[in-house]
């Protein structure tokens, strides 16, 4: 069986085999603190800066054009989105004050990933976190093959949907 180029990539680092690759250092009590940045390639970087001017527009279009052509959205709380019209559609009236920051990449010829934080501004804390698996042509730019994310604190409750067999009393 072939395995995808990204499952390879993934399972390697997994596994501790070596890929061009730069992260935060582990330690005591990482869980509870906060990752620090680090400095991409300029490449990669150019994925994260394009994706905060999109969102900073709320153009969906130049958001999904980011994305490979089976690319996917993996939001909490919602279903994927798979397909660069579908990923357009998902993210049409979405958008606002975006930071992101990397905490750790890895690439290895085609394939890659980003994962880091994401805030309102930047300097303020992260709201949410989140993981870019990258793929591109041999010498293309970087797209986006999956796009997974999360927010830092609980789900927010949403209101109650109406109920369409109550209906307004009759006095």
């Amino acid at each position: 069986m072939r395995r995808s180029p990204l499952v390879l990539l993934l399972t390697g680092l997994v596994a501790g085999a070596p890929v061009a690759a730069q992260s935060a250092p582990a330690g005591p009590g990482t869980a509870a603190a906060v990752l620090p940045s680090v400095t991409l390639p300029p490449a990669l970087d150019r994925v994260l800066r394009d994706y905060e001017r999109s969102w900073q527009a709320r153009d969906a279009a130049a958001l999904a054009a980011l994305f490979t052509e089976d690319g996917m959205t993996l939001s909490s709380g919602r279903a994927a989105l798979r397909g660069r019209d579908a990923v357009q559609r998902g993210y049409a009236g979405n958008g606002g004050p975006l930071s992101l920051r990397a905490t750790a990449y890895a690439v290895d010829d085609t394939v890659g990933y980003i994962i880091g934080g994401y805030a309102e501004r930047t300097g303020l804390p992260d709201i949410g976190k989140f993981v870019l698996a990258l793929r591109r042509a041999p010498g293309g730019p970087w797209r986006i093959a999956a796009d997974i994310d999360n927010a830092n604190g609980p789900p927010r409750p949403r209101p109650p949907a109406p109920d369409s067999t109550r209906r307004p009393p009759t006095w």
